[in-house]
């Protein structure tokens, strides 16, 4: 039985948070870089773009694994890589050529693994239900798990998905060349938080233009 922890020990409890700046610090606050985010949007709106965007920024701060499950290492990724300048992230990004879980928990297994994990796209990872979710969240509770997926009717595709939704600390929806982001770091008196993040602010001003 796991113990109770009174009220004063929960007052005073201390956390590990990254010290983000910038756009991602006014869209993401300072999070915790463990648990679970999701990320979900419609073809042609930014999303892999963002996702790399993201992906190099994280870099910054722990070691990042990108799991193309979708695309694999192909001349089209390769390209979305070089435009975001992802050889500044070095050696701390690497990427796993559609790496199903078995593979994946194999790694994440080692020493040294990586701690952030991006999984691009949740649709592409094979017999991954709920149960399977909660088991890798509870196994490797000190990694950060980012589940990219696919958009149907602005939210995310598929039950697992609403379900993913839901536990997620970090939940961003791109649309448009923006990210539209809701944390559960946000600190309206500070500014942290919240904030929409623009991926490509010529595309987002002409979309956003359009819909007025």
């Amino acid at each position: 039985m796991s113990r109770a922890i009174s009220n004063k020990n929960v007052l005073a409890a201390q956390f590990e948070t990254a010290d983000f700046d910038g756009p991602f610090l006014a869209s993401f606050g300072r999070p915790e870089l463990r648990g679970v985010w999701i990320v979900w949007g419609g073809s042609g709106s930014g999303k892999t773009t963002f996702t790399l965007q993201l992906c190099k920024y994280l870099a910054g701060f722990r070691r990042v694994a990108y799991d193309s499950l979708e695309q694999g290492l192909s001349l089209s990724l390769q390209k979305a890589w070089e435009r975001v300048e992802m050889a500044e992230a070095g050696s701390n990004i690497v990427l796993l050529n559609k790496e199903q879980l078995p593979e994946l928990r194999e790694r994440l297994d080692k020493r040294r693994s990586p701690e952030i994990i991006i999984i691009d796209s949740l649709q592409y990872l094979d017999g991954f239900n709920k149960r399977s979710f909660q088991k890798l969240k509870n196994d490797y509770q000190d990694k950060l798990f980012v589940f990219i997926c696919h958009d149907k009717n602005g939210n995310p595709d598929g039950k697992l998905a609403t379900f993913i939704r839901y536990d997620a600390e970090i939940k961003i929806k791109v649309e448009g060349f923006k990210a539209f982001v809701t944390t559960r770091y946000e600190d309206p008196a500070n500014g942290e938080g919240g904030a929409d993040f623009i991926i490509w602010e010529q595309g987002a001003a002409d979309y956003w233009a359009g819909q007025i």
